[in-house]
């Protein structure tokens, strides 16, 4: 049974080793003379002005990762919309329309904590 996996333990072993092949010569053969200049933050061209980072609102990042979450979750009713009308005739059709309703509540339900929340206003 285990035999059956060798090749997958081939795949991994040998990408990895491609990737340590690739950095080692990378870092063997690349360019190795260090300067300020060279170290310096560059941008347009001119000096920079004040630190290179600055801190962001953490708004960005929920707008973010909400729009990825409820995309992904819009992602999963396309193939079940594809599908369901094959299971209607063989009497499961209720079945998936009920666990879709229930998906589709827990979806609306973060939803609307999310704009509770104040997560979705845009200052």
């Amino acid at each position: 049974m285990l035999v059956d996996y060798w090749p997958i333990a081939i795949l991994i072993i040998v990408t990895t080793l491609i990737g340590i092949i690739a950095i080692g010569l990378g870092y063997l053969f690349g360019p190795k003379r260090p300067s300020d200049t060279k170290a310096a933050p560059y941008e347009s061209g001119m000096k920079p002005i004040g630190p290179g980072t600055r801190q962001m609102p953490i708004r960005f990042y929920i707008v973010a990762v909400l729009f990825i979450l409820f995309d992904i979750e819009v992602i999963f009713l396309l193939p079940w919309a594809v599908i369901f009308k094959d299971f209607v005739g063989e009497g499961l059709g209720g079945f998936m329309l009920l666990e879709m309703i229930i998906f589709l509540v827990i979806l609306l339900v973060g939803y609307v904590y999310a704009w509770k929340k104040g997560a979705l206003e845009w200052d």
